[in-house]
């Protein structure tokens, strides 16, 4: 029996889990962001939360900033984790090492700037569009060739 991880270029696989990581830091870098909003803006959700600060204080859940980054965050999870699947399996793929490559550094690069302009430095429309546009465009196409190359 063949390791999987046998069917793929190591230096493919290399530039891959660098740039997974890179993505895993990103979205655990969110959560921080996150939590630093709710303590700026004393904005918690849980009454445990509330009551070991202040017991004036109130769970809040509506802040806009703390909501702001909580969405990206949600967006992450929706577009990050698929890109993972689809990314090791396009490996499987054999692809040319030079797209691949390219592919996943503009796909990471596309969802560093799409944090930054959604809940870093929030800039308008077509920004964020655009930064999720390069994403969802690497999956769309990674997945196209794993249906041409696995049917």
């Amino acid at each position: 029996m063949t390791n999987i991880l046998d069917q793929m270029d190591p230096e493919l696989f290399r530039t891959y889990a660098f740039w997974s990581v890179i993505l895993v830091l990103k979205m655990v870098l969110m959560t921080l962001l996150t939590t630093l909003n709710r303590f700026r803006k004393m904005a918690f959700c849980n009454p445990e939360d509330t009551a070991s600060i202040s017991r004036k204080l109130k769970p809040k859940f509506d802040d806009p900033d703390v909501e702001r980054v909580r969405r990206a965050h949600r967006n992450d999870l929706e577009n990050i984790l698929p890109f993972f699947v689809v990314a090791f399996l396009y490996l499987l793929t054999n692809p040319d090492p030079w797209l691949a490559t390219n592919l996943i550094r503009a796909a990471v690069i596309g969802r560093i700037v799409h944090s930054l302009v959604y809940a870093v430095l929030p800039l308008p429309q077509p920004a964020r569009f655009l930064s999720f546009g390069v994403m969802m465009l690497v999956t769309l196409f990674m997945i196209f060739k794993c249906i041409i190359y696995f049917i």
